[in-house]
């Protein structure tokens, strides 16, 4: 382990729960700097005694953000005050874009903080946003931890330092990979915000009913639940006719690789189902306004990870007006035909050595970046 030059503080923050698994872990290699700043369970578990529920930022969507402004205005104010207060030497951002470039930036404004360094782990989309979006990251970041070597240019261009150190989600991920076919377990992942739990539910409610009347009688269906959500979940499946198994999101692991499909929303799940070789489904339902402003600008032809990586639709999107129960009842038939099953396979397996750089631990590589500085 490297030895500290002095007392290192980093005022950490993550905005939703996969930024909050990353942050914990990053927080893990880090043994002993002080931590302060915002995060979830998991970060909490690691020690950070958060400035807020982390549940106040869990938003996405341009509309549902705007249902949220209040809130979130207030939490950015929060959030800057307090760096102020703290006057870290590194405030690290993980994901959730729009929040940190917001505190980033109005800390910057107030100029008070000279040697502070402003660090963030995930490289924003702007590849699938718009490339000129990087700039304005390179004039408030002074660093930037992305996953993917074709990430850096659009940033590198504008003279913002940007190390490459594959996807965390690969440290380890590959213990976990399905020793057999496994035929009689159906994974449904509705994701970790409130705002994308609600729209899938009910979808994935009636795709359960409807695989059963299809024939699918002997199958048993799972949700892995987070602590934003869980309530909600435990409230909504009691009504369901076919019921789920619900498990611990810390638990999700050793159910996917005893599932036969896994039916999820897009966002980290996808990668780490590519990655653990789970044929999938992705399935996600925004707000109609906010879904056509997003084709209006979206620059790629697929939303998961997998199928960018590897330019070609590997799992199924059934995105918008696509993401209802007939259409996915049709994808997981799909899957069984073991022509369709083999090819997925094996454009899996052909992506492996894309998720990890120079085959070693992501949140490693961040730990020892950030303190040999």
């Amino acid at each position: 382990m490297m030895t500290l030059k002095k007392n290192l503080k980093i005022f950490i923050i993550a905005g939703e729960v996969s930024g909050d698994v990353l942050g914990a872990k990053i927080m893990r290699e880090m043994p002993r700097v002080e931590f302060v700043g915002v995060g979830g369970k998991n970060m909490t578990d690691a020690g950070l005694n958060s400035l807020f529920p982390m549940s106040d930022l869990a938003v996405m969507g341009i509309v549902e953000v705007l249902a949220h402004a209040k809130t979130l205005k207030a939490r950015i104010a929060q959030t800057i005050e307090s760096i102020l207060v703290e006057k870290p030497d590194i405030v690290l951002t993980i994901d959730s874009p729009g929040f940190a470039k917001s505190v980033v930036a109005g800390v910057r404004k107030r100029r008070l903080l000279h040697k502070t360094k402003f660090y963030h782990v995930v490289a924003p989309q702007v590849w699938a946003w718009g490339a000129r979006r990087a700039k304005k990251y390179a004039k408030i970041f002074d660093r930037l931890y992305a996953f993917f070597d074709f990430e850096a240019p659009y940033f590198t261009k504008y003279g913002l330092d940007t190390v490459v150190v594959g996807h965390p989600i690969a440290d380890g991920l590959e213990q976990y990979r399905p020793t057999g076919d496994n035929e009689k377990l159906i994974a449904l992942v509705p994701g970790s915000r409130m705002s994308e739990v609600k729209r899938l539910l009910p979808i994935f409610q009636k795709t359960a009913e409807m695989l059963v009347r299809c024939g699918y009688k002997g199958y048993k269906f799972v949700i892995p639940v987070v602590e934003t959500t869980d309530k909600y979940i435990r409230a909504n499946i009691a009504k369901w006719k076919v019921k789920p198994e619900l498990i611990n999101a810390s638990e999700r692991y050793n159910a996917y690789i005893n599932s036969y499909i896994a039916i999820v929303a897009s966002g980290t799940v996808s990668a780490e189902l590519a990655i653990m070789h789970i044929p999938t489904i992705v399935v996600y339902k925004m707000n109609p306004v906010t879904m056509v402003l997003a084709r209006m600008v979206l620059r790629v032809k697929w939303v998961s990870l997998i199928n960018i990586l590897m330019n070609k639709t590997v799992f199924p999107e059934l995105l918008g007006k696509n993401a209802n129960p007939c259409a996915i009842v049709d994808s997981v038939q799909q899957l069984t035909l073991p022509s369709i099953r083999r090819d997925m396979l094996l454009d899996l397996k052909n992506a492996d050595g894309k998720w990890k750089h120079d085959n070693q631990s992501a949140v490693r590589l961040i730990a020892e970046n950030i303190l040999s500085v």
